[in-house]
């Protein structure tokens, strides 16, 4: 008698969606209420106390900021079944990766600085000419340099990683606005960029569709249209103050503020720390929830790490208004701790799948979380003329820590996956450590910022 041996595809509970949902529309709903009854009021994104002109701004800039991670998003959805299409191999794409990564340690690592001395406007053109070109070469060309276009894109993201938040705050600095707004746009920026990769994942789809052999290279048509309306934005819509600032000037600036402040050194290992955790979470979360055969529906796994991510950066508001005195350094040191306890969880070896997804989507929340706040950090430590140099020099060595890892652990295979996590585990505590000394050693700057 043969023995039938039936093979489903696990996929995530439908309630688990309704709830992300439901949870992530009642918090950014419930937000103008609660401030309205909030003794201690401070405005919400949702008021029409915000000047016109700045409104007008914030609208503009989380439009763009929204394509521009549609963009920077298109090539991560896509890139993996376009390899695979290709027939690229394990030991090849392994090797674009630490292309990529080296490319943003030895020269992402210092666009920031160039940013600072240029303006902010021509980097982002910049980010959008690479997009433009890599777009244009994967449609006109049959087999593209695989190391090119990934140096590329790194690059891309190396200047995305700071250059739209050194521009936004600028302008802010500029215009005089008080500090709560900016906050505001710190945490809608991660809900922008959360709810366009949703949308890129589902674009992306309808894109390719079944016919993948005509519709393969849809997706770099539409990066085309993409990098052309974001290069038109910035270009004519987009006005910039000229700075010229001399580089011993800055050099001096910078020496004085940053590298002599041990504060900012703490801020910066956290950026590192969470920059290198979320980097290897993305390379590792497939082959993770796949092991030893499992067949999973990982097109809807993503949306509900997104989707976590979302609620995280709505609960921010509810942590940093009026009605809470919970400190940033705080609320951060919390979030680290509860990281590096769901990374540990799984480096470990976890099995379960539900309970893998479960700890995916609260480690996901906490890096929503994590990132408005981090940004707060910044503009309460970070002079703002020195914010991009000072944010891509602190992603130098989680650069390094993922090209060597990628190295060991990816091409040659001398490190185990579980070590890696550890590893990240380890970054993300010790970072909790850094903002428990930041919050003894920063009281000047936290009461600075309470008074405006």
């Amino acid at each position: 008698m043969a023995v039938i041996i039936e093979n489903s595809i696990w996929e995530p509970n439908p309630y688990l969606f309704i709830f992300i949902f439901l949870s992530c529309f009642l918090s950014i709903l419930l937000l103008p209420y609660a401030s309205k009854n909030s003794s201690t009021r401070t405005p919400s994104p949702f008021d029409h106390g915000f000047s016109s002109s700045f409104s007008s701004f914030q609208r503009k800039f989380l439009l763009l900021y929204s394509l521009a991670s549609v963009m920077e998003g298109l090539w991560s959805v896509y890139g993996e079944f376009e390899y695979t299409y290709r027939g690229v191999s394990r030991e090849q794409i392994v090797l674009s990766l630490c292309v990529g990564y080296a490319a943003s340690l030895f020269v992402g690592s210092f666009l920031g600085v160039l940013s600072d001395l240029i303006g902010q406007k021509k980097v982002c053109m910049t980010f959008c000419i690479i997009h433009l070109v890599t777009a244009v070469w994967k449609r006109i060309s049959v087999h593209p340099s695989l190391f090119i276009t990934s140096i590329g894109l790194s690059l891309a993201t190396s200047i995305f990683s700071f250059s739209f938040e050194a521009w936004m705050v600028h302008h802010h600095e500029k215009q005089g606005q008080r500090q709560d707004m900016l906050s505001d746009t710190f945490w809608l920026m991660t809900v922008f960029e959360s709810v366009s990769l949703i949308g890129n994942q589902m674009l992306v789809n309808s894109l390719v569709g079944d016919n993948v052999k005509i519709n393969m290279f849809s997706p770099s048509t539409v990066a085309v249209f993409l990098a052309l309306i974001c290069l038109t934005f910035v270009t004519k819509g987009w006005t910039e103050a000229s700075q010229r600032i001399e580089l011993e000037d800055y050099r001096t600036s910078f020496s004085a503020y940053i590298f002599s402040d041990k504060r900012i050194w703490l801020l910066a290992w956290a950026q590192a720390s969470i920059h290198f955790s979320v980097a290897f979470f993305w390379i590792l979360w497939a082959p993770t929830l796949v092991a030893d055969g499992r067949e999973v529906h990982l097109g809807l796994i993503y949306p509900c790490l997104l989707g976590s991510r979302i609620l995280g950066s709505s609960l921010f508001p509810w942590l940093m208004g009026g009605t809470s005195s919970i400190r940033t350094e705080d609320c951060l040191l919390y979030c680290f701790v509860i990281s590096g306890l769901v990374i540990s969880i799984v480096a470990f070896d976890y099995q379960d799948l539900g309970v893998l997804v479960m700890l995916f989507s609260i480690f996901h929340a906490c890096v929503g979380l994590i990132v408005p706040l981090l940004a707060r950090l910044r503009t309460m430590y970070v002079p703002n003329k020195l914010r991009g140099g000072m944010i891509s020099l602190s992603l130098a060595p989680a650069n390094a820590a993922i090209l060597f890892f990628l190295l060991q652990g990816g091409y040659y295979r001398r490190i185990e996956n579980s070590v890696i996590l550890a590893f990240a585990a380890l970054g993300l505590f010790t970072s909790a450590g850094s903002m428990y000394a930041l919050k003894r050693w920063g009281k000047h700057p936290y009461q600075a910022w309470q008074k405006q």
